[in-house]
């Protein structure tokens, strides 16, 4: 059931409806989104319903042990807490990966052994859920955040289905207290939800699915059957895809809770106006960004023991964050090159200090093109196409690919990094006060439109295979 269908708007609908009319009783309000939001999850697989309850159990009692037993609380943390979560998700996303890994080393060696290959299929989501997981117990453990009041608290934290299978990665310390009160829809809270959804699905069904079908799709299916031209529009062409793809998820996610009364944080903040790779970082899914800072960074030791230190602890946080990613060696090596960039940016601040050695406009074209270049790596199945895309850029042929309308969406794609930050807050805080009818038929305007001019079908989000 994805976001911009017909069958999510009517279970939407019924969701919105419902809750609203339960909130005077907190207790039931989050009995029916827990059970609204296993139903959602349960359109991919009723399965793996089994596993959020089981994960939602696991971190509850974790945390509750750390509050109960302070004197052994690291032990609940890492050895329970912390480990089986990754247990689980090494287990769905990384065992096919590693056995096959282990296969032809041993091959190499001469040693070929039948290894136990199991076809485990992936649950939707389970990264994200995996993280809200850890996040919860390391923050009860820190006394960040107290442990939930109720299971059913940490449950709905975990399965809350308008970040389920995509993020953000909301923190319990963020969104367990607005389960403890009683939501109330603003104004102003419903003006910037509906504009959100709006721009999400202009963006997802509009520009991400046009660039996605028509251009991303077949130049990197055979990159050898086209020319340079068409081979760089599709890697910029997919920086846009994946930009809006994805950014596109977390607006209607952020949308839909806030219909919903609750607030999640910002996942994007133009983050192709960047001038470094660091601050590429702050800007490109800040709920994933923050997180390997917060739970894997500092937890290394961070910058505490020097600039030696800080660099090896920064590559191998990015490293680990390319391969969340995927069981895969691009996704490993878009890692490497992203960490291998900011050691490189943190040794030249270290020589130069505060001076300003390259234009900031010079610093953006820089960081965008290696940004780039680590898409190659992260859309291609495997390391020949990315070559063979790298090597495309240097043959000439005719332009087959390219039209004037995908060369529109991915100029347009790009440019929207340069509008006013916070441009939606902006226009939703204008609109807040206008006529009911004024806003509602704006907004009814809005979805006729997309629907008129967006491509038939809508493709899953990128983010879903993660």
């Amino acid at each position: 059931m994805l976001f911009p269908t017909l069958a999510f708007g009517i279970f939407f609908l019924f969701v919105y409806f419902t809750a609203w009319s339960l909130d005077r009783e907190n207790g039931r309000r989050k009995l029916f989104l827990l059970l609204a939001s296993w139903f959602f999850y349960a359109q991919w697989d009723w399965r793996f319903v089994a596993l959020l309850i089981l994960s939602a159990v696991l971190n509850w009692a974790v945390g509750a042990l750390i509050a109960r037993q302070p004197g052994v609380k690291k032990a609940w943390l890492v050895g329970l807490g912390v480990a089986a979560n990754l247990l689980i998700l090494a287990f769905f996303k990384y065992y096919g990966f590693f056995i096959e890994q282990a296969g032809d080393l041993l091959l190499r060696f001469g040693w070929e052994r039948d290894l136990p290959l199991l076809q485990i299929v992936l649950p939707v989501g389970i990264s994200f859920f995996t993280f809200q997981g850890i996040s919860y117990v390391v923050d009860v453990h820190r006394g960040k955040t107290p442990p939930a009041k109720s299971l059913l608290d940490v449950m709905l934290l975990m399965s809350f289905f308008p970040h389920l299978v995509a993020g953000p990665i909301v923190r319990a310390s963020d969104l367990l207290p607005q389960f403890d009160r009683t939501p109330r829809l603003t104004r102003a809270m419903a003006t910037h939800g509906l504009l959100l959804i709006v721009w999400g699905l202009f963006k997802k069904t509009v520009i991400a699915s046009e660039i996605s079908v028509n251009l991303v799709d077949p130049v990197f299916f055979d990159p050898s059957a086209y020319g340079a031209v068409d081979i760089a529009a599709a890697v910029y062409g997919y920086a846009v895809q994946i930009y809006c793809d994805f950014s596109a998820y977390s607006d209607m996610a952020i949308g839909i809770a806030a219909l919903l009364g609750y607030s999640f944080p910002r996942n994007f903040d133009q983050p192709y106006r960047a001038s470094s790779m660091q601050s590429f970082w702050r800007r490109w899914h800040i709920s994933l960004s923050s997180w390997l800072r917060d739970y894997l960074y500092v937890p290394l030791g961070g910058g505490r023991k020097g600039l030696i230190s800080s660099c090896i602890n920064v590559f191998i946080t990015m490293v680990l964050g390319g391969l969340w990613h995927g069981a895969a060696w691009t996704f490993l090596a878009w890692g490497t090159l992203h960490g291998g960039v900011q050691v490189i940016e943190r040794l030249g601040r270290a020589v130069f200090g505060d001076r300003k050695v390259v234009p900031t406009v010079i610093g953006v074209l820089v960081t965008f093109h290696i940004v780039c270049l680590g898409w190659i790596l992260f859309r291609a199945e495997n390391f020949g196409l990315a070559m063979a895309m790298l090597q495309g850029l240097g043959r000439i042929g005719p332009v087959v690919a390219l039209t004037p309308l995908l060369l529109t969406l991915i100029v347009g794609g790009l440019a929207m990094h340069w509008l006013p930050p916070r441009a939606i807050e902006g226009l939703a805080e204008r609109l807040k006060t206008a006529p009911s009818l004024t806003l509602g038929l704006l907004i009814g305007a809005a979805f006729l439109l997309i629907e008129a001019v967006r491509p038939d079908g809508v493709a899953p989000f990128i983010y879903f295979q993660f």
